[in-house]
């Protein structure tokens, strides 16, 4: 196990230990008793690292670490390994070691630890892996029923006028199922990688927002509900993408139909924001307010993702993908815009998104 002998401090090294503080990774040196005996800013800032925090206990108490530590100072090159540190957020490190001296230097070894944030990259792998899981489980349920309906046609109701109209309807149902899915895989694919590039076309929000309410007014009148339109004066200009943006509010007010309770009204807001969430800017916030079910708190964070569903089977039913919030929250990162999202059990639920605002004299320079 690794003990601390001068933490913080440099302990008798023959090496400018100054220089290591220039490094962005986190740095350590370990002598030859497993003491940890220096480490550089780095280490500090990004682990919050002291004697007694959990990130530290987790690196000193880590037998594969410490076996590597002994390897890297018996003179075996290319020493890597990868530890997971609970503190502050939960990060994932790769550790890659170097004897200091050389080994054939005589005296005294340390063992210089390098710990590269790899987070990115584990959680990258981990949702790419989820994402196959969840495609395969998704598309698998309506072939199988395809399947299952073309062997009944083709045998026992091969001459059942009846059955083959029937099967036939379903079969139409979930191949549109698939259609949706792969079209909603294919947007989310866009999105995800044009994300980091801003869209440069002067917007105006309003009649993208009006548009989509005259074509969804009728699904909401069959389920007895009317979309309240509200729109303040002076709704500034906005760069953006209008399809993109029209596809936000089209999933939102979709959302808000199709989980809201039948007879009550939805709200559909456009109005100024004198402050965005994180950046004190001016924008444009859109909210969109049912009255319905809710959304539990617990799941409040985690309805973004790929394929969740608060309520599964209710979801399949009325033809959802399980992709629409997931589209909404990237397209509304390329915008660098905001999404939040507030909902009271069996009362009411808002999603309000706030976009980054542009000047008028910005928009005669352009």
């Amino acid at each position: 196990m690794l003990e601390f002998e001068k933490f913080g401090e440099v302990a008798d090294i023959p090496y400018d230990m100054g220089l290591l503080d220039g490094l962005s990774d986190p740095v350590i040196v370990v002598n030859e008793k497993y003491n940890i005996v220096h480490h550089n800013r780095a280490y500090k800032r990004i682990l919050e690292a002291d004697p007694l925090s959990n990130a530290t206990v987790a690196l000193t108490k880590n037998k594969s670490i410490t076996a590597t530590i002994k390897k890297c100072l018996s003179g075996i090159p290319g020493q890597s390994n990868e530890i997971f540190m609970p503190n502050p957020i939960g990060l994932y490190f790769s550790v890659n070691m170097w004897r200091l001296p050389e080994l054939r230097s005589e005296g005294p070894a340390w063992a210089m630890m390098v710990l590269r944030d790899v987070t990115a990259e584990k959680r990258a792998e981990e949702m790419r892996a989820d994402f196959v899981a969840n495609v395969s489980h998704e598309l698998r349920s309506p072939l199988s029923a395809l399947l299952g309906f073309i062997e009944t046609l083709q045998g026992p109701a091969a001459n059942d006028p009846g059955a083959n109209k029937r099967f036939l309807g379903i079969m139409h149902s979930e191949a549109e199922r698939m259609s949706r899915l792969i079209g909603d895989l294919l947007t989310l694919s866009k999105v995800e990688s044009d994300e980091h590039i801003s869209p440069d076309e002067i917007v105006e929000i309003g009649p993208i927002v009006k548009g989509v309410r005259s074509a969804l007014s009728g699904e909401a009148e069959n389920k007895g509900m009317k979309i309240e339109f509200i729109e303040e004066e002076r709704i500034p200009l906005l760069l953006g993408d209008p399809d993109e943006l029209t596809q936000v509010v089209q999933n939102l007010l979709a959302n808000a139909i199709n989980y809201g309770t039948p007879d009550n009204n939805i709200r559909l807001e456009i109005k100024n924001s004198s402050e965005m969430p994180g950046t004190g800017g001016e924008g444009i916030a859109i909210a969109v307010t049912n009255k319905g079910e809710g959304i539990p708190e617990a799941e409040l964070s985690r309805i973004t993702e790929r394929f969740y569903r608060v309520d599964k089977g209710r979801s399949r039913s009325m033809g959802g993908t399980g992709l629409g919030l997931a589209i909404v929250k990237h397209i509304i990162g390329r915008h660098r815009g905001f999404l939040e999202i507030e909902s009271e059990l069996n009362q009411k639920t808002t999603f309000t998104v706030t976009l980054p605002s542009v000047s008028l004299e910005l928009t005669k320079d352009m």
